[in-house]
């Protein structure tokens, strides 16, 4: 069963949380190699992800080993200990049997003292692959347990990241006397009549770096300012000095969530992020950049427009207005007669297929970074540290850089052809989407074929999806 000529590939990994524990990356790599020189085997390479959780398999070493499997270039997969490879049951199983033992390759851990070439090895394997995951929900439900401990005692969770008006120090949160009168200001101004828009219009130009409405309205709902603290959606009472008198906040939610207050709200007011024109959000400026805005029955660029100054790229900017029926128009033509271009359809997709090959590794680690911070930001949302309007807009700009990235991904053919079939049958809803479905519906349908339209005066580029 031992081959003359052993390929050995080490895997080796530490956490971000583990960087202190006895099995260091050069702990590890050290005994793998005095391993493989005791058993007289070749080491190919030792594959390496530092600061890299064992919750998941969305580690580039990782995937470069696994790649390197399937070239027939290496013939056993050692590591120091189990945990090592994966802390999930479920991805320690797959990865064993679905990517090493499927392509000829065994596996051996070396504290654990077995590997995959016998039976009672493979039996091991099941077993203490259960003892890794349940030590992850352990360390999980351990860290979740000490954030609720934290905020049982009033201490404020969100790290350094203190709320405006205070100062995190030494664990706790300090009052920031400057900062903390802005806030009372915000209070006071609000609960004598003042709109969050003047407000916020106001302290910019006072006090600088109020440069959003929600900044204005996060404040205004924060209990942090009354003394409390938040932690998954439950309140307990904070140790810190509040700024704000119970009192005035409760007058204050009670206007916020008035209906003399919502009957003076605008329909856009009322539903901030739902648009309300078909190309809202897949339109761009190709002089500035800047995304095109429908205003007052046109399409015009931010820049131009000024409608909302953290928008603006170029204030010089003088590319054209359109009119929003006018451009609606032009592009629902140009969607209905693709779906009877056969021909234009296939060099579309004969473009992509030619498309020169780029760093394919280097372009998926960039994406797979991008999918991470994104849950990141889901993360601290979900647990109440950052407000949804607050991270939009750096989502956005994250997703917006992934489609760039995915489109410099030259698809293998069989791809191509999977996705011009997906494309060919999105074309073909266009006559149900168009005849009876709601504003919401056509923009998914078109948002789902064009992924952006760019302007130049009186030329307009297509970006199809594809």
């Amino acid at each position: 069963m031992i081959k003359k000529f052993i390929r050995v590939a080490c895997y080796v990994r530490v956490s971000t949380d583990n960087q202190l524990e006895n099995y260091s990356i050069e702990e590890q790599t050290e005994r793998l190699k005095a391993y493989c020189s005791a058993k007289d085997w070749h080491i190919y390479r030792v594959y390496t992800d530092g600061g890299y959780s064992g919750g998941n398999v969305e580690r580039p070493a990782l995937k470069q080993m696994i790649d390197d499997i399937k070239k027939n270039k290496i013939d056993v997969v050692m590591v120091y200990k189990l945990d090592r490879l994966s802390r999930s049951q479920k991805d320690t199983l797959t990865l064993i049997e679905d990517n090493f033992l499927t392509n000829g390759v065994e596996f051996v851990s070396m504290s654990e003292n077995f590997d995959t070439s016998s039976p009672f090895g493979r039996a091991m394997i099941g077993i203490l692959s259960v003892f890794a995951q349940l030590e992850k929900d352990q360390i999980t439900e351990r860290f979740t347990m000490g954030r609720i401990g934290r905020s049982k005692a009033g201490y404020f969770h969100g790290g350094s990241n203190a709320p405006t008006g205070y100062n995190y120090i030494d664990g706790k949160l300090i009052v920031d006397e400057y900062k903390a009168m802005q806030v009372q200001e915000i209070y006071d101004r609000f609960l004598s009549g003042y709109s969050i828009r003047s407000i916020q219009r106001y302290m910019n130009e006072k006090y600088g770096g109020w440069n959003r409405n929600t900044l204005i309205y996060n404040m205004l709902k924060n209990s942090i300012y009354i003394g409390k603290v938040k932690f998954n959606k439950v309140t307990y009472d904070g140790i810190h000095e509040p700024i704000i008198s119970v009192d005035t906040f409760e007058k204050v939610q009670a206007l916020i969530n008035s209906q003399e207050r919502e009957d003076k709200k605008t329909s856009r007011q009322k539903t901030p992020f739902k648009a309300s024109n078909l190309l809202t959000s897949i339109v761009y400026c190709d002089k500035c950049g800047a995304r095109y805005v429908g205003a007052h029955n046109y399409y015009k660029c931010y820049s131009r427009s000024k409608t909302d100054k953290n928008y603006i790229v170029d204030p010089n900017c003088k590319n054209k207005h359109w009119e929003i029926e006018k451009l609606n128009n032009i592009i629902i033509g140009q969607i209905e007669k693709l779906r009877h271009d056969k021909k234009y359809i296939d060099s579309l997709f004969a473009v992509k297929n030619a498309e020169p090959s780029i760093n394919i590794k280097a372009l998926d680690k960039r994406i797979s970074e991008i999918d991470k911070q994104i849950s990141k930001l889901i993360d601290l949302y979900q647990l109440e540290g950052i407000s949804i309007e607050d991270i939009r807009s750096r989502v956005d700009e994250l997703q917006k850089e992934k489609d760039v990235l995915s489109e410099k991904v030259t698809l293998p053919v069989a791809d191509v052809k999977e996705t011009k079939a997906k494309f060919i049958s999105t074309l073909n809803g266009f006559d149900d989407i168009f005849t009876s479905s709601t504003l919401e519906e056509k923009r998914l349908f078109v948002s789902s074929i064009i992924k952006s339209i760019v302007i130049n005066n009186e030329n307009i580029s297509i970006n199809w999806r594809i």
